[in-house]
């Protein structure tokens, strides 16, 4: 097995939105804004290469929004799925499997493109299965008002209609063993319901890639709770309990949407669980 942290491109996001009730005063130390409140935000997905099987986590935002709907976002920077993919060698067509932690907009746009004459829209990756739940996908398709915004039709309904779409069977303790791609799924509900976070074994580690229950280092302290989270008290419930697993376990966390840091591990500390080191992930795993 080889894994590679895929990066898709950085956009914007509303301090305030991304740390909830806590003052800015506070989460600016770990998350510094613009004149316009705004802090940098990454897109970072993953690639796990294993026998056959070239399994993409997470395809970022794609780009087939409107310029109108990507200006609410602030896109920067030069790092592309196409472009990431190419420098190490593989393509969209070599991908076989499209693992969605949640089908929000910035995590699962980049799985739908244009098709060839701009007329509908087709898989971006023709020779995979796209993989999420039924119970979430239930939740994306049939939205609340609160998160309608960020579940597209245009990146979900087309998986199914390609007839590429298969289910992760879940249970009931929300942590499934042995999943259909080789490795462990903790399903957590407080940002959106069951929402999976892969924890794979790699190179003696237990790599676990964090999706939107620990956006950024910035968001390790409980009260830290993202606006966008649908139920921010469990959020917190979740959040306290993996993090005192993985300060016991010394879990690597591999984050998506930190635009400075690519893997943490926290510690316990007086005052609950903290930041221990931060990594790239080359200085861990190459």
């Amino acid at each position: 097995m080889k894994i590679y942290p895929i990066e898709t491109g950085n956009f914007k996001l509303d301090g305030g939105a991304m740390f909830g009730v806590v003052p800015k005063v506070l989460w600016q130390r770990t998350n510094p804004a613009d004149s316009n409140n705004l802090i940098d935000m990454a897109v970072r997905c993953m690639l796990i290469e294993d026998g056959d099987r070239l399994i993409l986590i997470d395809t970022g935002t794609g780009n087939k929004q409107s310029d109108k709907f990507f200006s609410h976002y602030h896109l920067f920077g030069n790092a592309s799925l196409d472009n990431s993919l190419k420098e190490l060698g593989f393509h969209k067509d070599d991908i076989t499997d499209v693992f969605l932690t949640h089908l929000h907009f910035d995590h699962c746009g980049g799985s739908i493109q244009f098709n060839t004459n701009k007329t509908g829209y087709e898989p971006a990756f023709k020779n995979a299965k796209f993989w999420s739940n039924k119970n979430h996908w239930h939740w994306a398709t049939e939205p609340n008002v609160r998160e309608k915004a960020s579940f597209l039709k245009e990146n979900i309904n087309p998986i199914q209609e390609s007839g590429q779409l298969s289910f992760i069977e879940l249970n009931d303790n929300n942590l499934i063993k042995n999943a259909p791609l080789g490795f462990d799924i903790l399903c957590v509900d407080g940002h959106t319901e069951k929402q999976m976070l892969p924890m794979i074994n790699y190179k003696g580690q237990t790599l676990v890639f964090m999706a939107d229950l620990l956006p950024t280092i910035g968001h390790i302290p409980l009260p830290y709770v993202m606006g966008y989270d649908v139920r921010p008290l469990l959020t917190m419930t979740e959040k306290e309990a993996f993090l005192k697993l993985a300060a016991s376990k010394n879990f690597m966390l591999f984050l998506e949407h930190d635009a400075s840091h690519e893997i943490c591990t926290v510690k316990h500390t007086e005052k609950g669980v903290r930041l221990n080191k931060t990594y790239t992930f080359n200085e861990i795993f190459n």
